[in-house]
C-alpha cells in the first residue's frame, strides 16, 4: 500500500499524523469482508479520528460520518487518521483483538510506528518507503503546499485551492480549521488529516 507514504514535512509535524488502513486482499479474503470491515470501522469511530473514510463511500466530511458507517460493501478500503501515538496503540490493541483477518497497514514516522506496534503487543510485518520525488522537481510548488497536498495519495487536493484557501485565511472569510476541512472533503479515502492542514495553512497565512 503506498498512497500514504508520500507524506512531505517536518518530524514535529510528522509526529501527529498517523493513518490507519484495513485492506482486504482480492481472491483471499475479500468475499465476504463486508461485516469485518463494518467492525473495523466501528472500531476506527470509537477512537475519534480526526479523519475517516471507505473507498467507497466517502469521508467524515464528504458526504458525513453517518453515511460512511453506515454500511460496508465487500472488497472496500476503510482508513482513520490519528494524531497521536497513545490514540494509535488504543487502536490497534482493539483491532489485535477483534482479530479479523483484515491487512492492517499503519502510516506514519516508521519510529513512532514500530513503538506503537511493540506497545500493542504486534510485530510489524512489512515495512514500505517512499523513494520521494524524482524528474523535474523544480515544476512543483513551494514545500508547505507539498506539505498539505501530499496528504491525499490520490492527487485530488490543488495546489491552487490551498493557495485560494490561505488567501481567504488572510482575509478574514474563513479560519484555518474550516479551510482543512475544505480540503479534507477533496480526498475521498479519508486519509487527509484536516488538523495537521490547518496548522501548515496558519503558518501560510
Amino acid at each position: 500500500m503506498t498512497h500514504t507514504l508520500h507524506r512531505q514535512g517536518t518530524v514535529k509535524s510528522l509526529a501527529r499524523n498517523y493513518t490507519v488502513l484495513a485492506i482486504p486482499a482480492r481472491g483471499f479474503n475479500s468475499q465476504g469482508s463486508g461485516a469485518k470491515l463494518q467492525t473495523i470501522k466501528e472500531i476506527f469511530f470509537k477512537h475519534n479520528p480526526v479523519n475517516f473514510g471507505d473507498i467507497k463511500r466517502g469521508n467524515m466530511y464528504n458526504p458525513g460520518r453517518d453515511y460512511v458507517i453506515a454500511d460496508t460493501e465487500d472488497g472496500t478500503v476503510v482508513h482513520a487518521v490519528y494524531r497521536d501515538e497513545k490514540t494509535l496503540v488504543e487502536v490497534l490493541r482493539d483491532l489485535k483483538e477483534a482479530d479479523t483477518g483484515i491487512s492492517i497497514v499503519v502510516s506514519g514516522l516508521f519510529d513512532r510506528v514500530n513503538e506503537s506496534c511493540r506497545n500493542a503487543g504486534l510485530t510489524r510485518h512489512t515495512i514500505e518507503y517512499s523513494l520521494g520525488v524524482h524528474g523535474a522537481r523544480k515544476l512543483l510548488p513551494e514545500k508547505p503546499i507539498l506539505e498539505i497536498s501530499t496528504m491525499c495519495g490520490h492527487g485530488m487536493v490543488s495546489f491552487n485551492l490551498i493557495r485560494r484557501l490561505v488567501r481567504e485565511i488572510e482575509n478574514g472569510r474563513r479560519t484555518a480549521e474550516e479551510a482543512g476541512q475544505e480540503l479534507a472533503r477533496q480526498c475521498l479515502c479519508g486519509v487527509f488529516n484536516p488538523q495537521r492542514a490547518a496548522e501548515i495553512l496558519s503558518q501560510l497565512a
